[in-house]
């Protein structure tokens, strides 16, 4: 069977390519993608091309298929999984399957294979995933939201990262309940995501502050995850724009009537986001890094008399394990968690490339690729002015209108009947 892939080849070489994908062994399934959302961990990788710690050395002669979000259906399976998996299936990947033959354990679907990689038509799913139990069965409706299912398994394992200690030792595993918690820099995508688990999580806080720096950014997270709707699940929510704020930390810190808080969540791999966070942690506050650098000396000052004192402590997490995935799937197939405002905007496979190049120069959140189309990317903001001249958008327009102007299931259907094909 033909596919179309992005292929990896080298630092910055991102080739869109089709090629003849090999006969599946009896061990392999064959499937086929429908969409796949780019991630800030795949821009990453096509900086640093084979330095990155999960791509082979080999690429510039043996390329791999870069994109670990992705969701599609089962087409074929191999003699021995037959009995777990079936031709028509909804799937999703868990790409962190800590392998310890492949890669010293970091080996990964969209970094390391030539035939699994989100950004594709069609893929050959080797023996290794399985075995793993990293190929996870999707029983939801859209598409889409397969694709959110692991950035939303990176919000639980940090939501289930976060720790506080009795005097006497003993660990607490989550959150405090009922108690105070901030997300600093906390309307982007990732940020957006958490404030909806957080909202409906078993262990939820008496009181949410949201930050960040862009006025317009908070307003559409007010809009979407609201304040009423918080109440109603028995959470105090506050945005609160820092930009002007004379003094951030005090202003902060006045919310929770001076104690702090028990923990704050660190959406932005800024030193001074970190600091603030520090400072504004109560006694036995955790602070959860959830940001991942770049630059690998980034570095920040914590409060190490406070570290002795008032037990503040860290924690960070890089991705989520399949029980996560697994947790996130379910969620968002009985609808109690619904991640859309993650999205953007939206392309086709001929848009991977250049917006996985380019992705920290795209504003918005997550930009989500439907792999069968050839579709420019497009802000979902931008499809009223797109619509004057072309029905697709005009139509998606009005549609997305209806849902506050979030990406939908209508909208996914009606883009993928009607889209132009690539």
């Amino acid at each position: 069977m033909k596919t179309k892939a992005v292929r990896l080849y080298g630092k910055n070489d991102l080739r869109l390519e089709e090629f003849d994908l090999p006969a599946i062994k009896d061990d392999e399934i064959l499937a086929h993608i429908v969409s796949d959302s780019i991630c800030m961990s795949s821009h990453k990788e096509a900086l640093q091309g084979s330095e990155h710690k999960r791509v082979p050395g080999n690429i510039a002669t043996h390329p791999v298929i870069v994109g670990h979000e992705f969701c599609g259906e089962i087409v074929e399976v191999g003699t021995k999984w037959k009995g777990k998996f079936k031709p028509g299936n909804r799937f999703s990947i868990q790409p962190n399957m800590r392998h310890p033959d492949i890669l010293d354990g970091l080996g990964a679907p969209g970094y390391t294979f030539p035939y699994i990689g989100g950004a594709a038509t069609n893929i050959v799913i080797p023996n290794v995933i399985m075995e793993q139990n990293c190929l996870l069965n999707y029983e939801g409706d859209a598409f889409f939201y397969g694709s959110l299912a692991e950035p939303m398994s990176c919000i639980v394992a940090a939501y289930k990262a976060t720790y506080h200690v009795e005097e006497n030792y003993i660990h607490h595993m989550g959150p405090v309940s009922g108690g105070s918690m901030a997300i600093l820099a906390g309307v982007g995508p990732m940020g957006l995501g958490t404030i909806d688990y957080v909202l409906h999580a078993p262990k939820r806080p008496g009181l949410l502050v949201v930050t960040d720096i862009d006025e317009q950014r908070l307003r559409r997270a007010a809009s979407i995850y609201t304040v009423e709707e918080a109440r109603s699940n028995g959470v105090e929510l506050r945005y609160v724009n820092t930009k002007d704020l004379a003094d951030p930390v005090a202003a902060l810190r006045e919310l929770t009537g001076g104690k702090g808080y028990d923990d704050v969540f660190v959406f932005a791999p800024v030193r001074p986001v970190v600091e603030q966070g520090d400072k504004i942690l109560a006694y036995d506050g955790c602070l959860n890094f959830f940001a991942g650098p770049t630059n690998s000396q980034f570095s920040a000052e914590i409060n190490f008399y406070d570290v002795h004192y008032s037990s503040h402590h860290v924690v960070g997490t890089s991705g989520g394990n399949t029980d996560d995935m697994i947790e996130s799937l379910e969620l968002m197939a009985k609808k109690v968690i619904n991640p859309t405002a993650m999205i953007t905007h939206v392309g086709g496979l001929n848009a991977a490339a250049p917006a996985t190049l380019d992705l920290p120069n795209i504003p918005g959140g997550k930009k989500l690729i439907y792999t069968n189309i050839d579709l420019e990317l497009t802000a979902i903001d931008d499809f009223p002015a797109k619509g004057k001249s072309d029905p697709l958008f005009a139509e998606l327009g009005r549609i997305v209108a209806r849902t506050n102007g979030l990406w939908s299931l209508e909208a996914e259907t009606y883009l993928l009947e009607h889209a132009r094909r690539i």
